[in-house]
């Protein structure tokens, strides 16, 4: 019997909420995906800066997290009840939320918040909504991120080539065997880059658009040599991060005062990047590295880590998910195990294996599943 899944995600950079729908089909330890297609949201400037006034090292008001989680959960309701109109009805609606804060101290995550109400989102769509999927991992320990490594192990990392999967968004994550299944943030992939961009034209551009300023700007090699002596990066796995710790006073802090021109900085935040990836894929021996996540449409950040790295570069596209919307698609296998009472996370991951989410019921009665599957092990990605 099949499952048809909405996933919504809102990442980092919070410029446009992701849907998915995806059809499901188990068979034994197989599990069958048919991706169905995707729509985004875009986020409006307004709604773009209610979220990063919220942000780290902002201060805020309860009165402010009340109105943004309300909106939020009103924005992913359209957005949810519009790609059911255009791709079809679901049986589930998974939201990620927005990601405000990510509460972790000496090592241990303590707690984390995505916003974006999901009442408003059953309501919009009458369908069950699965969401506040990290907190439970982070209740019985775990560190509640990278939740990609789940999809990873099952699509990416099932034969014997040594490859290890990338996801480049506001934060690189990585998902190897090496050989048991790790998964950790690396750190900043965008984040920075698009702060530093979007300080220095007043908002104008939000981002390295294609690339094209770090490509004219030179490193700045002292800058470089500050931020790699992060202490973040030397923390063994199970690991996460977020902008928490890399927002604009940890940018400012990094610069210190000294002249650089925008292009420069820009230029030295992509060889962080790339040079934290190629020394991920030196550290785990890595034969091959599958690409997903926005940072696949910067070609400057993708020529320096496949230079840095010296390993083949693939994109997830060739594994049958788009490279945009891997982080959507998950969702959808997430509500998947979880509508099916099977953990979403792994334990060599993020530290615990956790059944994920909170379910809002829909306009009918909630009825889960009477029949238990096996987890699956492997995911195939059918047209």
């Amino acid at each position: 019997m099949s499952i048809r899944i909405a996933g919504m995600m809102s990442g980092t950079s919070y410029d446009a909420v992701d849907v998915a729908v995806a059809e499901f089909t188990q068979d034994g330890v197989v599990l069958q995906c048919r991706p169905v297609g995707m729509v985004s949201a875009p986020l409006s400037p307004a709604m773009r800066s209610a979220i990063a006034a919220l942000l780290p090292p902002n201060t805020t008001d309860i009165g402010a997290v009340c109105r943004l989680d309300t909106e939020l959960g009103r924005l992913f309701g359209r957005a949810a009840a519009g790609a059911v109109g255009e791709l079809g009805p679901v049986d589930l609606v998974v939201s990620h939320g927005q990601t405000v804060f990510h509460w972790v101290e000496d090592r241990a995550a303590l707690g984390t918040l995505q916003l974006g109400s999901p009442a408003w989102i059953a309501e919009a769509t009458g369908t069950p909504v699965l969401s506040d999927l990290r907190t439970r991992d982070i209740a019985r320990g775990g560190q509640g991120a990278p939740l990609a490594a789940i999809l990873d192990s099952m699509l990416v990392l099932s034969d014997r080539v040594r490859r290890g999967s990338l996801n480049l968004g506001g934060i690189a994550n990585i998902t190897v065997a090496d050989p048991d299944l790790v998964a950790y943030d690396l750190g900043p992939a965008s984040a920075l880059m698009d702060l530093a961009v979007s300080r220095a034209t007043g908002g104008a551009e939000r981002m390295d658009t294609d690339g094209r300023r770090a490509e004219r700007g030179e490193i700045d090699r002292d800058l470089l040599d500050r931020l790699l002596a992060e202490p973040y990066y030397r923390l063994p796995p199970p690991k996460s991060t977020g902008k928490e710790l890399f927002d604009a006073d940890y940018l400012d802090r990094m610069v210190a005062g000294r002249p650089i021109g925008l292009d420069d900085l820009v230029a030295t935040l992509t060889e962080l990047t790339a040079q934290l990836v190629a020394r991920a894929c030196r550290q785990h021996r890595l034969a091959e590295l599958v690409v997903a996540g926005g940072g696949v449409a910067n070609p400057t950040l993708m020529a320096r880590i496949e230079a840095l790295a010296g390993i083949p570069m693939r994109s997830i596209d060739e594994f049958g998910l788009p490279a945009q919307a891997k982080e959507a698609y998950l969702m959808t296998l997430v509500g998947y195990l979880s509508w099916h009472g099977l953990p979403g996370t792994l334990a060599s991951a993020t530290g615990a294996s956790s059944v994920l989410g909170s379910i809002t019921p829909g306009r009918d009665p909630l009825r889960l599943p009477e029949t238990t599957h096996p987890m699956p092990e492997r995911l195939v990605i059918i047209s």
